[in-house]
């Protein structure tokens, strides 16, 4: 009776396992897309800090916030929009093609996150706040361009 029992224990186990094992296999199309994303160019070449934006030029982008409606409600860079990051993804006809997307979080991993999930779905418009909102504000915000250009 105990052989029988482990026999049907190990068997169950085994059959409700499989199904994730065949979950984590991707298909051969997501593993050239995420190939291909791990070409790009290199490790900081979508990523641009608060002191190289000149405050006039926030406008020219569409700064998204992928931070939750609570945070953004608080306080957010100037003429942002906000989407939670869980949505990003599912909400990306919202975004332009034609204008260049910088999107932060509070240190910048979830919206890493979302920088690559879009350039892996074409866009090829996103760019990374360095450090997040946190870094931002604490680099001087929308003045940390100036900031920087009078100690040079």
């Amino acid at each position: 009776m105990f052989r029988f029992r482990l026999a049907l224990t190990v068997a169950l186990a085994a059959a409700v396992c499989l199904p994730m094992a065949a979950q984590a296999q991707a298909d051969k199309a997501t593993v050239n897309a995420i190939e291909g994303y791990f070409d790009f160019v290199d490790a900081n070449a979508g990523t641009i800090l608060p002191e190289q934006i000149p405050a006039e030029d926030y406008k020219k982008f569409f700064v998204l916030d992928v931070r939750d409606a609570g945070q953004f409600a608080k306080e957010h860079v100037p003429g942002a929009a906000n989407i939670e990051w869980r949505l990003v993804f599912a909400q990306r006809a919202k975004l332009p093609k034609d204008k260049t997307i910088l999107v932060y979080c509070n240190t910048s991993s979830f919206a890493a996150q979302v920088a690559m999930a879009l350039r892996m779905d074409g866009f090829e418009n996103v760019r990374l706040l360095y450090g997040g909102f946190n870094e931002w504000k604490a680099r001087g915000g929308m003045e940390a361009y100036a900031r920087a250009s009078k100690k040079s």
